[in-house]
């Protein structure tokens, strides 16, 4: 997914054409947790999705923050340790980004994209965690 903050409106626009990847994860997980954010603004209120708003924003931008713990490790063992909870979180946001597509049709498509940058990071720390030796 990607994501032009430089855009004229509040809102974040996708950016089709040229496609940059950003590498610095810690970039890359704060701008997740940023549209998990946006996202979230976009669900409306009644009592199920109360729930999922609350569930999605605390795992979508926990990602990012555990990783930041992490690069920031005492030991080995700690950044393995916190890089599996960015891993959990990541997954976290997927299943509940599945969620409110079921409770929101009309959001599917963009809790789609937004599935799709968390299924990528949750591959990156997936890798990461089996590479790290305590």
């Amino acid at each position: 997914m990607f994501w032009d903050f430089d855009a004229p409106s509040e809102e974040m626009m996708l950016r089709d054409e040229p496609p940059v990847r950003v590498y610095d994860l810690e970039e890359r997980t704060a701008r997740f947790g940023e549209a998990i954010i946006i996202f979230a603004k976009k669900i409306p209120w009644n009592p199920v999705n109360n729930r999922l708003i609350d569930q999605i924003v605390g795992a979508g931008t926990s990602v990012g923050a555990n990783y930041c713990e992490a690069d920031d490790g005492v030991s080995r063992a700690d950044f393995k340790h916190r890089i599996g909870i960015s891993r959990k979180e990541v997954r976290e946001t997927k299943f509940f980004l599945r969620m409110v597509a079921t409770a929101e049709p009309k959001l599917k498509l963009e809790a789609r994209e937004i599935w799709r940058e968390a299924h990528s990071l949750h591959l990156i720390f997936s890798r990461i965690w089996r590479s790290t030796k305590t």
